[in-house]
C-alpha cells in the first residue's frame, strides 16, 4: 500500500470515527455518568469491536452477510434492542444519592467495555462499510498479511483515539463547568437519544 492510498484510508476512517451515532452517545454516557476512565475503556473496547469487523470483512464476513441477509437483519435489531435497553435502564434508574455517589467514585469499569464493544459488535454495517472501503484500496489477489495488519490497525487506532480524546474532553468540559453531578433532566436527554438511535436503526433496515 503506498503512502498516498494511506491517507486516503485514514481520511475516510476519521470521517467515520467523527460522525456522530450510537458509538459516540455510548462513550458520552459513561464519560458523563462514570468517569473519564468509564469513558476511555469504552472507547478501548469500542476500537476493539470496530478492528474485530475490520479483519473479518477483510477474511470475508461482510460478503457473506450480504449473502445471508437474515443473519444481517437479526444483528441490526440486536444492536436496536441493546440501544433501547440502555435508555429505558437510564429511564428506569432512581438512585439515591448515596447510591449516586459510590457509583461516581467507582464507576463500572465491566459495564463500560461491554458497552463500548456491545456497541460495536452489534453493529453488522460495519462489516458492510468495511467491505465497500477496503475494496477501493486493495486488490484481494495481491493482499498480504502485512497490508491486512496495516489496514487493521489503522482503523482500530484512528477509531479509539477519537473516542478517547471525546472522554478527555467530556472530563474537561464536566470540571470546567463544575459539572460533577448527575442531573435529571440530561439523564432524560441520554434516554431518548438511546431510545431515538434504536428507533432510527430499525427504520433504516
Amino acid at each position: 500500500m503506498t503512502l498516498s492510498l494511506w491517507f486516503s484510508l485514514v481520511a475516510i476512517c476519521m470521517m467515520g470515527a467523527m460522525s456522530p451515532g450510537p458509538s459516540l452517545a455510548v462513550v458520552l454516557k459513561h464519560s458523563i455518568h462514570g468517569s473519564m476512565k468509564n469513558g476511555m475503556l469504552a472507547a478501548l473496547s469500542h476500537g476493539v469491536g470496530v478492528g474485530f469487523y475490520a479483519a473479518a470483512s477483510l477474511l470475508g464476513l461482510g460478503a457473506l452477510m450480504m449473502q445471508f441477509p437474515t443473519v444481517y437483519q437479526v444483528l441490526v435489531y440486536l444492536g436496536a434492542a441493546y440501544l433501547a435497553y440502555l435508555g429505558i435502564k437510564i429511564l428506569l434508574a432512581k438512585p439515591s444519592a448515596e447510591e449516586l455517589q459510590v457509583a461516581q467514585q467507582s464507576g463500572s469499569a465491566q459495564q463500560a467495555l461491554q458497552d463500548g464493544f456491545a456497541i460495536a459488535f452489534l453493529n453488522p454495517k460495519l462489516a458492510v462499510f468495511f467491505l465497500a472501503l477496503f475494496s477501493q484500496f486493495i486488490d484481494p489477489v495481491n493482499l498480504t498479511f502485512q497490508v491486512g495488519m496495516i489496514m487493521c490497525l489503522t482503523v482500530l487506532l484512528i477509531d479509539t483515539g477519537w473516542y478517547l480524546l471525546v472522554a478527555a474532553l467530556t472530563e474537561l468540559s464536566k470540571k470546567r463547568f463544575a459539572f460533577t453531578k448527575s442531573s435529571p433532566w440530561l439523564d432524560k436527554i441520554l434516554a431518548v437519544v438511546f431510545i431515538g438511535l434504536a428507533i432510527r436503526v430499525v427504520l433504516m433496515v
